[in-house]
């Protein structure tokens, strides 16, 4: 058995921690770092296939050390420079792209979501015989026409689309179409793993477009794309570096690291207003900032209010100290976007609760002010404390609301997290079904509806649509045509799913006028 003082960075063994269910568990985990604390050895270790928030500093006692995998020397190759070089590899360490880290399958999500019970839809579609053998094909025909079919004796309620103007490709090519859309850039399917949480935007099984096609992710766009780039992953930015952090009434723990000034990162606390975002050093700063700090509300302009519930629109520019703060923030919960100091090119959406002591911050969400590839949200965030209230639905909610204004369908920027991939499904999900459930037909006919129509309703871009539809397994092929059939237990289950979803945006309740940002001017 190896002693303690032969664990080194880069080893992997089995560390005892708690699960779920408060039952002790061994998974394989992978050092870090190590510290020494007046004679006390602690370890920072990665739970392999767990999501990096669950990682974390223990003592030598959690560590099994009888089956420790020491990590392996790779061969010394030369370096550009002619010299030759080596490093120490974990055991059987493969190199990842970017969204190897950051994706996970969607096929099971965790108990206590608020996705509808599953739901079986089956979309069909009039192909003309001799083209579908080519399915994927751009001047490929497709009929105008879908309807709904109530039958209030039968168990079934079909609803046949017909017509998409996008064309509909074969489940085996689309299972992720929304969340990894197609650019023509090479692609190559992740393994996925199911049972364990892992990143996404959070849930797939591609590339994200900004791969390159030989493997090695490319740098993020530089208009504005908040995709994190893990070409420079190193040891510090694996590892959370904020022990905790205090906003108003509430003391959070960061999941992930976030490039706070070093000299704050030894703190137990790094203390914030919860107003202006500014981070301080101890309790005594943060109550002689709270003297000279007249802000009660995020800056910007209160663009809705509805009860207690409030939107500040922000700009990157006009505000920049608040928007680097924020993001800075953010950060500490989203793993898999990275963080411009350049905000210029974003608008921030903050969602607030208001009390007799001011507007406190709940979530955000942030959107390019010009988007090439119709993305309404680069970043969504609801913090901790406000999880699993339904504020994480309302805030995608007013994206798509935002999106109806500006007249546009919408999609969030790829990849999405995997608490936000769970969240923007049960949304999805919910919304569609909604339109299929309501549809009505005044002539005593089979009511009709196209997929452009959904998408122009809902403002949800049409691939979102219909991966949607396939994610449910909803879509088969029926006589010549693509019919979606809502069983009574869809039904149930996606009333049931309503029936816990009290917040609701109010379209009346918003007062907001897009600009045209492609007028320098405007900026």
């Amino acid at each position: 058995m190896a002693e303690v003082e032969e664990v080194t960075e880069g080893c992997r063994l089995p560390v005892l921690r708690r699960n779920q269910e408060n039952e002790d568990e061994w998974p394989l985990a992978e050092i870090l770092s190590v510290k020494d604390i007046s004679g006390r050895k602690l370890f920072y270790v990665h739970y392999i296939d767990f999501n990096k928030r669950l990682d974390e500093w223990v003592t030598h006692d959690r560590l099994d050390l009888k089956k420790i995998q020491f990590p392996k020397k790779e061969a010394k190759t030369p370096t550009k420079n002619g010299l030759p070089g080596s490093r120490p590899s974990s055991p059987e360490r493969d190199v990842r792209k970017t969204l190897d880290l950051s994706l996970q399958p969607a096929a099971t999500p965790s108990s206590g979501k608020t996705l509808p019970i599953p739901v079986q839809i089956t979309l069909r579609f009039n192909l003309p015989k001799e083209r579908e053998a080519v399915p994927g094909s751009p001047d490929q025909p497709l009929s105008s026409s879908s309807c709904v079919q109530p039958n209030h004796r039968s168990t079934k309620r079909k609803v046949e689309v017909v017509s998409p103007a996008t064309p509909i490709p074969t489940p085996t090519e689309t299972t992720q179409a929304s969340v990894f859309p197609q650019n023509g850039s090479a692609r190559r399917a992740v393994a996925a793993q199911p049972g364990r949480k892992r990143k996404s935007n959070c849930l797939g099984t591609d590339e994200d477009s900004q791969d390159s096609s030989d493997g090695i992710p490319s740098a993020p766009r530089m208009t504005g794309s908040l995709v994190s780039d893990r070409s420079h992953d190193d040891i510090i930015t694996r590892m959370k570096n904020i022990e905790c952090i205090e906003l108003g009434r509430h003391r959070l723990k960061p999941w992930y690291f976030s490039p706070y000034p070093q000299e704050l990162t030894t703190l137990p606390v790094l203390y914030l207003c919860e107003f202006c975002l500014k981070y301080v050093k101890s309790l005594k700063c943060l109550q002689r900032h709270l003297t000279k700090c007249d802000l009660r509300h995020p800056p910007g302009n209160e663009i809705y209010r509805k009860g207690t519930i409030s939107f500040f629109e922000i700009d990157g520019r006009k505000n920049k100290s608040y928007s680097q703060n924020l993001c800075l923030l953010a950060k500490c919960f989203l793993d898999h976007k990275t963080l411009y100091y350049d905000t210029d090119p974003f608008l921030f959406y903050v969602m607030t609760e208001y009390d007799s002591k001011g507007f406190h911050i709940v979530g955000y969400f942030s959107k390019e002010k010009e988007s090439t590839e119709d993305y309404n949200v680069a970043c969504i965030l609801t913090l901790p404390p406000y999880q699993r209230r339904g504020y994480g639905k309302l805030l995608i909610e007013f994206s798509y609301e935002l999106s109806k204004v500006e007249g546009k369908t919408g999609t969030p920027e790829k990849p999405l997290s995997d608490l936000g991939l769970l969240s923007y499904r049960s949304y999805w999900s919910q919304t569609i079904l909604e339109i299929l459930m309501n549809l009505k037909s005044e002539t005593g006919e089979r009511p009709q509806i196209t997929i452009n129509e959904i998408s122009e309703i809902t403002s949800i871009k049409k691939e979102d649509v219909i991966s949607t539809l396939q994610y449910l397994n909803l879509i088969n092929y029926y006589k010549g045509q693509y019919i979606l059939t809502l069983s009574e237990d869809i039904v149930d289950g996606h009333e049931r799913a309503m029936l816990k979803r009290i917040l609701r945006i109010d379209s009346k309740c918003l007062h907001f006028t897009p600009k045209d940002w492609s007028k320098r001017g405007k900026w």
